[in-house]
């Protein structure tokens, strides 16, 4: 079987998010074609997960606050038609790889992690950028056409970041130029910014999500799209959306852990329940109104105010027990990284803005848990 995309990455987020939106957009009939998974990993306790990749609809719940009302539906994601091991598997996902389309990955927040000497040899490779090249080095062996890669990791300029660890991995390997030279302009590595809340899993697959779901890519030259839906949006500038993501919703729960820990609220409060105080819910409209969402003006982000509303809606959704206890690790270097944020955007966009309630929070004592 050919399946025309191939995604590195078996996560309960991807089956809520990409693979949703590739199933919806394959029954609204767009040629599109199956999906073939492979674990890059090679945990066993994956197993199960992977033999449940067969075709067979994997449900997806979706429950929260949409257009201001409650709202529980099941969704189902029906693109996933196999489910590979990279260790076991090798071949099989290199002829796969060989003739896809369309490459995707989330594989996790250390799936960019690797050796600076790593290298690719005759074994499967360790690290994923490694498998990675030595794929895209069996593709252009056999003549392959060039592949258009989506990583949707949560690193800044994913695509960019990736291309320059294959590269790297290359040219340490002293794989031919004209590889290194097809891998850099021919291929296409798109820039993504993925948001949504998977707040849990199904077994042997499928998840709990969020209405909420985004997937940005930020457009560039020979870069197609290849499926259109609601929630997969191309930009001309990513960093909008990295900045509304960061400043609108990471910014709002900062503020909410510094106020959860300097008033010693109770130790299990949930987002909800925090913004469900009236004084609480007072405060951040106000910080959000007055100090952060003037900045965006200024800057011509005018889609801020929309923005702005979802997340709030985010937040009181009724099935998420977000707890501040979470949000509130690592408080005095989250705060510092998003204040300091905003503070370089008005700068720029609104010199002379004034800040008050975030500088005190900037420059308090307040540190979070460690």
């Amino acid at each position: 079987m050919k399946t025309p995309i191939i995604q590195f990455g078996t996560s309960r987020f991807l089956q809520a998010h990409a693979d949703l939106f590739i199933s919806d957009a394959m029954r609204a009939g767009q040629d599109l074609g199956p999906v073939a998974v492979v674990q890059t990993s090679g945990s066993a306790a994956r197993a199960g997960r992977l033999a449940a990749f067969d075709g067979r609809p994997l449900p997806i719940l979706v429950r929260g606050m949409e257009n201001g009302e409650t709202v529980e539906r099941t969704e189902y994601t029906t693109c996933l038609v196999r489910g590979l091991s990279a260790v076991d598997s090798w071949d099989e996902v290199e002829r796969i790889f060989v003739e896809a389309d369309h490459a995707l990955s989330n594989t996790g927040d250390s799936g960019f992690q690797m050796s600076e000497d790593e290298t690719i040899g005759d074994g499967v490779p360790v690290s994923f950028p490694a498998k990675l090249t030595k794929l895209l080095a069996a593709r252009w062996r056999a003549g392959g056409k060039p592949l258009t890669l989506f990583p949707t990791e949560l690193v800044t300029n994913n695509g960019v970041v990736l291309s320059g660890l294959c590269d790297g991995i290359a040219r340490r390997s002293g794989l031919p130029d004209a590889f290194i030279a097809w891998m850099a302009t021919d291929c296409v590595w798109a820039n993504s910014l993925v948001d949504r809340i998977v707040s849990g899993a199904l077994e042997p697959a499928g998840a709990v999500a969020e209405p909420y779901a985004l997937w940005a890519i930020e457009k560039q030259e020979r870069l197609v799209i290849p499926l259109t839906h609601p929630a997969v949006r191309p930009v001309d500038d990513l960093m909008v959306t990295a900045r509304l993501k960061l400043l609108l919703l990471n910014l709002p729960h900062s503020c909410l852990a510094e106020r959860w820990l300097a008033d010693a609220r109770p130790g299990d409060e949930t987002v909800r329940e925090m913004i469900a105080d009236p004084a609480v819910r007072a405060w951040l409209d106000a910080i959000i109104d007055t100090e952060i969402l003037p900045v965006f003006a200024a800057g011509g982000i005018t889609e801020a105010p929309a923005y702005r509303a979802t997340v709030l809606e985010r937040f009181q959704n009724p099935f998420l027990d977000h707890r501040l206890s979470d949000i509130a690790m690592n408080h005095a270097a989250k705060k510092a990284t998003r204040i300091g944020a905003l503070t370089a955007f008005a700068a720029e966009a609104a010199p002379g803005h004034e800040m008050p309630t975030l500088t005190a929070i900037r420059d308090s004592g307040v540190t979070g848990f460690n």
